[in-house]
């Protein structure tokens, strides 16, 4: 009787898929069904290049950045500083037009389209509680819950982040093919407001909200409105959803695109939400999106689902397997760095090197 329950087990659910995939992967995409994001063909913005040949970086054992780059996990690297790519290469096999699935950096995207959402009064305000939008969550004890508390991963929510336990909220969020019934479930640990505990339950529960907010039209629609089209970006995306017939985007994971086309995200926000002139989403929505704060229980190095490494004005969008969009604004430089993993480097030291270098 043991034996079938764990054959009945491991071949209908997420635990399965987990056991035969293993572990986040970027190649994951092609695991996933998906909705196209579909580009602009007659709007298609291009960063300047530099003519200067001379090597980006020496590393202090006189080794190259390339190399120190291919050593260490990355298939792509880009440095963007005013408006020029004074950087650009590719390993492992990876080319410019080669797609990357996002992981986490999709948290910061989401947050995009909740401030898009707010523009254009789809959502009414932050303030709000979650159960505006999900009233079945009421008996849960949401109705405190608000959306900034989503954001800031102030909720107070329960749920077990770890991708390495195929019985964790993750694992199943990523391999599950019901997201709104799992994200419905979802039970709280504690009042909200008492501190920041980053879980991927809140961007997809972000994710439902914003779904019920746009009344119909799916949040891969309102990225390819909102950003894909009016970024000028030079490649088609797919954003990953749980299954194929009436599936809803992992809000939390899996924006699959180029790392040129990730850099205009942050071109996006190192521009304040204006795009050539044209204001994409509210100034005060990047600015409050990327400021220190440590009211309510936030942690200042993390505000509406953007990472803030330091006190000088930076900010990131980050993934787990090492993807990155890291903005500084008083230098006007953009990175990515995505990766097969981290490598096992602390890249935003790298990336503070990167800034003392564009700097002189």
């Amino acid at each position: 009787m043991s034996i079938i329950l764990i054959i009945t087990i491991f071949s209908s659910c997420s635990v399965s898929r987990f056991v035969y995939h293993n572990f986040a992967d970027i190649k994951d995409y092609k695991i996933f069904p998906y909705r196209e994001i579909k580009k602009d063909s007659l709007n298609t913005f291009h960063f300047k290049t530099t003519t200067d040949k001379k090597p980006f970086i020496t590393l202090k054992d006189g080794s190259s950045f390339d190399k120190f780059l291919e050593d260490h996990k990355t298939v792509a690297f880009l440095v963007i500083h005013n408006d020029t790519i004074k950087y650009e290469k590719y390993f492992k096999g990876y080319q410019k037009k080669s797609i990357v699935p996002s992981f986490s950096m999709a948290k910061s995207i989401t947050s995009i389209l909740i401030g898009c959402a707010i523009d254009d009064n789809y959502i009414k305000s932050i303030k709000e509680p979650v159960t505006n939008y999900l009233p079945e969550l009421e008996k849960e004890g949401f109705d405190n819950v608000t959306i900034e508390n989503l954001l800031q991963m102030t909720s107070g929510l329960k749920f077990n982040e770890s991708y390495i336990n195929p019985f964790g909220h993750a694992a199943k969020f990523y391999y599950g093919r019901n997201l709104e019934k799992s994200s419905l479930k979802l039970k709280l640990k504690q009042k909200p407001n008492k501190e920041t505990d980053y879980v991927s339950g809140n961007t997809q529960l972000l994710g439902l909200v914003l779904i019920k907010a746009l009344k119909g039209k799916t949040i891969s629609q309102y990225l390819e409105e909102k950003l894909w089209r009016k970024l000028g970006m030079e490649y088609d995306a797919t954003w990953s959803i749980d299954k194929k017939k009436n599936g809803i985007e992992k809000t939390f994971c899996c924006v699959n695109a180029r790392a040129v086309d990730f850099a205009k995200i942050g071109r996006l926000y190192l521009n304040k939400g204006d795009w050539n002139g044209n204001q994409i989403v509210s100034k005060s929505w990047v600015d409050n999106s990327t400021k220190l704060d440590s009211l309510k229980g936030s942690d200042l190095g993390y505000q509406y689902q953007w990472w803030i490494p330091n006190k000088k004005g930076d900010f990131m969008a980050e993934g787990i397997l090492g993807q990155f969009i890291f903005v500084s604004p008083t230098e006007n430089l953009i990175i990515v760095r995505l990766g097969k993993n981290y490598g096992h480097v602390n890249w935003t030291d790298i990336f503070e090197k990167i800034k003392e270098k564009v700097s002189k």
